[in-house]
């Protein structure tokens, strides 16, 4: 063998112990891999298990838990339950529905670190969490032993952790109020920044992001904000506070009405409790049963009962059309009473609110409650009135009734037939019959005043005054929303007696007539009706009609309707 053959030969085996060798040690390493995971599994999870227990002083169950330490440590586990504390001895921790239920959990660390300096993990991803936190009665009862310090669990090996981002989440907030419902969030998407402050160091907040969907109305949820310190004792007393934007809101989920609202806002206060200020816009609100739309803004401030979604609004600040008033009252989430025990389920909301119109339209509001474009009356208004809608089916005019009173100024009526009774009536009250002819009916103003009930479409004024130059007009009767209908019937009086309303050689005939007209200082009092229809009214003086001649039947709203 030549020197060169056997030197190439030599290199040949070189290479091939080498290689080997290296086989070895790779085969080595992965059985010492398998092996200390294998050891470390129990050990790691028995941690977990343990740091978790002490965190919430609660009993916590881990279904199993697998790590891996190719490029670096993987870990992912399955069937995380993590229970409140036990309240008392009949209901020890362990028992009842667990706080904090997870489908699935992982993360990736570096596989070195140092001894008495915490292991950084950049991200945990978790999937399908749920958490029902029960009522505050129940943290009440385990304030003392939640409130213990805990016990003892080494901290040999610690963490600090980047993030938290989750999929699929279902909050529920429990009720301790008898006939409530539970309030129910789903959570599309959240991440969480500082686990390691407001999760783990109970002395600072957590930064969080969420998408969430709303059910009704129906739309797009994003909120950010700061979530802690976690009250381990209660997380119900957390502190939270954030801003939202709720975009594409279709309000036709509430039947009898449409629109696409957005809001923005902020609010503060705990996860039961908060307080929210924001503002609202919905260019189209409209009442679907009559189609026309006028622009609605409001900004409010209120106080939301985060257990069961109950709202106290104090105050809303609106603007609809041209109108500006403000609202205080409730929105209140109700219990449907034929819903069975095991499945308990809302009927809808109860809104009781005090509305206040300080500088209206009225034919903003008459432009909302019909199908026609032109409206029976225009004028400055201002409302007093309760408004009550019961939670239902039926379309929200429907169910919607009001109590109160107004007061209309420089009211004019768009429909020149009644315009033109109205201003002759002012110039005969006045004793100007030869103005008729040459003054402009539309320069001719009025005022009116009433209280009034709306129930079930019909709108019921038991006492209307009419006023204009030189005549006053005393009615009551009722206006269905639907259709337009009038019925009124009154008494105009004139300040003017009948000889100088008439005029002219007519007039001198009908001056004997004056004493049988004049009644308690009115120098004519004679009984008017006002019916037809909002497009084509009819207005009239009953002469033959007895002064106190008993009221037709009420007006009702057409029960064809169908929303």
């Amino acid at each position: 063998m030549t020197k060169a053959s056997a030197s190439s030969w030599y290199r040949r085996r070189w290479f091939r112990w080498t290689a080997g060798g290296i086989l070895v040690v790779l085969l080595a390493l992965v059985v010492v891999s398998y092996f200390v995971a294998r050891h470390a599994e129990p050990f790691l999870r028995d941690r977990i298990v343990a740091a978790l227990e002490n965190h919430f002083h609660a009993h916590v169950e881990l279904d199993s838990f697998h790590i891996s330490f190719v490029k670096g440590i993987r870990a992912e586990g399955d069937g995380l339950r993590i229970w409140p504390p036990g309240n008392d001895d009949t209901m020890p921790a362990g028992s009842g529905p667990p706080l904090i239920r997870l489908d699935k959990f992982r993360f990736r660390a570096p596989l070195a670190f140092q001894l008495k300096k915490p292991i950084h993990i950049s991200m945990v991803q978790l999937q399908g969490l749920e958490v029902d936190l029960p009522p505050r009665s129940h943290f009440l009862h385990a304030a003392s032993s939640a409130n213990n310090p805990g016990n003892g669990v080494s901290t040999l090996v610690s963490f600090t952790i980047g993030k938290v981002e989750c999929t699929s989440a279902h909050l529920v907030l429990e009720t301790s109020v008898p006939g409530k419902l539970p309030m129910e969030i789903a959570i599309a998407r959240f991440q969480v920044t500082g686990v390691g402050g407001g999760f783990i160091d109970p002395a600072s907040p957590m930064n969080f992001s969420a998408d969430l969907t709303n059910p009704r109305p129906f739309g797009f949820v994003h909120t950010e904000g700061t979530l802690g310190p976690w009250q381990v004792s209660d997380p119900g007393e957390s502190p939270l506070q954030g801003s939202y934007t709720f975009d594409h809101a279709d309000l036709a989920s509430f039947n009898g009405i449409a629109g696409i609202l957005s809001s923005t806002g902020k609010y503060q206060g705990t996860l039961r409790n908060l307080t929210v200020d924001g503002d609202t816009d919905t260019p189209d609100f409209r009442l679907t049963h009559f189609g026309n739309a006028l622009p609605l803004h409001t900004h409010f401030h209120a106080l939301v009962d985060g257990t069961n979604g109950d709202t106290q609004l104090d105050p809303v600040d609106a603007t609809l059309g041209h109108s500006h008033f403000t609202c205080k009252g409730k929105v209140v989430r109700v219990l449907d009473p034929t819903s069975p025990p095991d499945r308990p389920a809302s009927k809808g909301h109860d809104i009781a609110i005090d509305v206040n119109v300080d500088n209206g339209r009225i034919e903003d509001f008459l432009r909302l409650a019909s199908r026609s474009p032109a409206q029976l009356l225009t004028g400055a208004v201002t409302v007093r009135t309760l408004l009550h809608i019961p939670p239902g089916t039926e379309p929200v005019h429907r169910r919607l009734s009001l109590k109160g009173s107004f007061q209309l100024d420089q009211a004019r009526f768009t429909s020149t037939k009644i315009q033109d009774k109205i201003t002759e009536l002012s110039l005969r009250g006045q004793g100007l019959p030869h103005a008729i002819k040459s003054t402009d009916p539309a320069t001719t103003r009025s005022t009116m005043q009433a209280d009034f009930r709306m129930d079930r479409g019909v709108i019921t004024l038991p006492s209307l005054t009419y006023t204009v130059p030189g005549a006053e007009i005393d009615l009551k009767g009722a206006y269905v929303m639907e259709g337009g209908l009038i019925d009124f019937q009154g008494a105009a009086k004139l300040d003017a007696t009948v000889s100088k309303m008439v005029g002219g050689v007519l007039g001198v005939l009908l001056k004997p007539a004056d004493r049988y007209f004049k009644k308690d200082g009115a120098g004519t009092e004679v009984p008017i009706h006002v019916s037809g229809t909002r497009e084509d009214p009819e207005f009239g003086v009953d002469f033959g009609r007895k002064r106190n001649k008993p009221q037709t039947a009420p007006l009702t709203a057409p029960q064809t309707d169908n929303p």
